[in-house]
């Protein structure tokens, strides 16, 4: 019996197959009889290159695909142009007809993959710019702790606290000794003045007023 197979190549931790038709008897890495294409999974998406024609010929032969093959030939159209192949033979489906399906088959599997490729590198610019961002910040942050640590030590804080923290009493003290000092030398002068007018005036028309009664009320 005729199984197709992958067919292990590539060095160690990066692992590339060949896709093959083999006897089932022999070994995984042995003898083959026809290779109809390749696999790659270390590209993303994986990278497979197979011969269409010579897949679904052997699937008409009767040979029997491995899981991970089935797979494969499933992916890239060949077990579905199997079945339509079965279709005409049966009188199902014309030739035209399953050329239709499967090109408009293929098409869409296109659109897909386009699709999927598309999402991919978007994803990549986005992990990009994120990278670029996040290395940006570090740099901003390195060379602001360098230009710190290079800085003479208190300089530029001391002087902005001196300012901040020394402007702002003296400017209250000069207002608070200024208006005490006006309040106390204007109010009292004005109001002493008052005083000692008012009893002053008082006092010198008063004694005259009773000296008058004085002398008039005797003469009556």
């Amino acid at each position: 019996m005729v199984k197709l197979r992958l067919r292990r190549q590539g060095r160690k931790g990066k692992p590339f197959y060949y896709i093959v038709a083999a006897d089932a008897r022999a070994p995984r890495d042995g003898r083959f009889i026809e290779r109809i294409g390749s696999y790659n999974p270390n590209t993303n998406p994986a990278t497979i290159d197979l011969n269409l024609d010579d897949a679904v010929r052997w699937l008409g032969n009767g040979a029997v695909p491995t899981d991970t093959c089935r797979a494969i030939l499933s992916y890239k159209g060949a077990l579905y142009k199997h079945h339509l192949n079965k279709g005409v033979t049966k009188g199902a489906l014309t030739e035209e007809q399953a050329a239709a399906k499967f090109d408009a088959w293929m098409q869409e599997k296109a659109d897909k993959i386009a699709s999927k490729a598309e999402g991919l590198t978007q994803s990549a610019a986005e992990q990009a710019a994120a990278a670029h961002k996040r290395e940006e910040e570090i740099r901003i942050a390195r060379e602001k702790a360098i230009a710190e640590k290079n800085a003479p030590e208190g300089v530029a804080e001391d002087a902005a606290e001196a300012a901040a923290e020394g402007d702002a009493p003296e400017a209250t003290d000069e207002a608070a000794v200024e208006a005490p000092a006006a309040e106390a030398t204007e109010a009292p002068e004005a109001t002493d003045e008052a005083a000692v007018e008012a009893p002053a005036a008082e006092a010198t028309e008063a004694p005259e007023a009773s000296a008058a009664e004085a002398t008039e009320t005797p003469a009556e």
